[in-house]
């Protein structure tokens, strides 16, 4: 009967945490359309594994002016497709999700926890950024310092499910992936303090809504229209990675596609003519086992399409020209979508996968404005300096800089280097090439058949491993991937950087 009391206090204080903003604030986010904090967390996890940590947080605020459950802050883990995974979700029904002293330890806790136990961690955000009412009355621990840390190290997650300002919107740029609901937004700041601060009037969405994030800034990776969409984004997502950098990827090879197969349609999607346009992406999914393909940031450097998915049940990630867009030639964009995918994939040990079909680096003044060349050189840096296996497809065109940031270098530490017999290679392409030196037309000739003889030429000098027939693609990458096996075995860990990247 002494534990009546004390437990009933327990439970009571339970309860206050749980009950969020209160009945009415979380009607008015389910009006929006939008999931409350704790249905973010059971959507996210598998059912009936999440468990909370630091639902007390807060608690001596009940009673008070500003009431604070949980600051603002559920936090826990539980299992995503029976792994153990940790989580922060922002409660927008609690003083508009604002980040408290207590739920900035918290954030830091989680942090703290996954680099201790080597576990992802998935940061889902709607708040207001750091509360004015704070007192600091001692240094709080840093969350972005922590986030710094973790990078490379476990995957982490950052889901912006409504209006994120400030310390809480950092989080996103830290995070390897980020995805955005269509009612989401992302700033430094919001409309009533850029207003006060320059001048300017601009709404939520002008600000940094979809698209500005995902299509012009590229801060953002994928859009989902809803909370649930971007929850199963954020659950497929991770099933690629391992927990940690000191793991293998997972595999599934039990799956329904997970053998050799010849690729019959493909002659029909990629014309043999290098000035025919295709869109690659069908030719992935025909590649890719079937229904692993998740496309990483469609909707941004459009030239170049990176993806994650499974070959012969493995997780790979593919870097491929899209001659549909711009011919496939490599700008700022494209380049900087490319290198950051690749870090990503090299820190977890995901073999990438290179389809190369492009005239180059994009040429002219906006292109260069844009700052190109450097972003360009630091694709080529990050693919030289990938510890995960290359392997390197020649569908039909690679010109000067944008074959070697594909990965096109001969002895380059490719597992496998393949091409496909009608490519054309060279310096730039013969006929305007030939125009811009004056050759006359013996010479253009010449340069002509040297580049529609690629193929047979660097075969002949093993600048290609071999030529092959496009519906063998699959195999050949599967058989590549045979090759890797042993490296499959570990052992495992972070990488070390070294130098400094353009």
């Amino acid at each position: 009967m002494k534990w009546d009391g004390i437990l009933a206090e327990l439970e009571r204080k339970r309860a206050f945490a749980r009950a969020m903003g209160g009945s009415e604030r979380v009607a008015r986010q389910h009006a929006t359309g939008k999931l409350d904090a704790r249905q973010r967390a059971a959507a996210l996890f598998d059912e009936g594994s999440f468990v909370e940590i630091g639902g007390l947080a807060g608690n001596l605020s009940e009673g008070s002016a500003a009431p604070a459950p949980a600051d603002a802050l559920v936090a826990g883990f539980g299992l995503v497709q029976g792994r153990p995974v940790l989580a922060g979700i922002e409660d927008f029904t609690v003083l508009g999700g604002s980040i408290g002293d207590a739920s900035a330890s918290k954030r830091y806790r989680l942090t703290q926890l996954a680099g201790q136990e080597r576990l992802p961690l998935v940061f889902m955000l709607e708040g207001a950024g750091h509360r004015l009412t704070n007192q600091h009355a001692t240094p709080s621990p840093n969350d972005l310092q922590g986030l710094v840390a973790l990078s490379g190290r476990v995957p982490m997650v950052c889901l912006v499910m409504g209006a994120s300002a400030g310390h809480g919107a950092l989080t996103a740029p830290l995070s390897d992936f980020v995805v955005m609901t269509e009612a989401a937004s992302l700033f430094v700041a919001g409309p009533p303090i850029v207003k006060g601060a320059i001048g300017e009037t601009a709404t939520k969405e002008q600000l940094g809504g979809p698209m500005v994030h995902v299509d012009t800034s590229g801060v953002v990776h994928n859009l989902a229209s809803d909370d649930a969409g971007a929850i199963a984004l954020a659950r497929r997502y991770l099933g690629y990675f391992p927990q940690n950098a000191w793991q293998a990827p997972p595999a599934d090879t039990g799956g329904s596609d997970t053998s050799p197969r010849r690729l019959d349609a493909i002659l029909a999607l990629i014309d043999p003519d290098p000035r025919v346009a295709f869109d690659v992406r069908p030719v992935l999914s025909l590649l890719a086992d079937q229904g692993s393909l998740l496309e990483v940031q469609p909707a941004y450097g459009g030239s170049v399409v990176t993806a994650l998915g499974r070959l012969g049940g493995h997780s790979v990630a593919i870097v491929a020209n899209n001659p549909a867009v711009g011919a496939g030639a490599i700008g700022a964009a494209a380049a900087q979508k490319a290198a950051r995918f690749m870090d990503v994939a090299d820190a977890f040990h995901l073999p990438v996968i290179f389809l190369a079909d492009n005239p180059g680096v994009l040429p002219g003044s906006a292109s260069e404005k844009a700052g190109a060349l450097r972003h360009a050189a630091r694709m080529f840096a990050v693919q030289h300096r990938l510890r995960v296996p290359k392997l390197h497809v020649t569908l039909r065109k690679a010109f000067g800089f944008g074959s070697s940031i594909m990965a096109m270098n001969p002895f380059d530490g490719q597992t496998l280097s393949l091409a496909l017999p009608a490519i054309s290679l060279g310096s730039m392409p013969a006929a305007s090439g030939a125009r811009a030196a004056g050759l006359d037309e013996a010479a253009r000739q010449r340069a002509l058949a040297e580049q529609t003889g690629s193929a047979w030429r660097l075969a002949d000098k093993m600048v290609y491993d071999d030529v092959i027939d496009p519906r063998e693609l699959r195999n050949a990458l599967l058989t590549g991937l045979t090759l890797m096996q042993t490296r499959r075995a570990g052992p495992f860990a972070p990488r070390q950087t070294e130098g400094i990247l353009p």
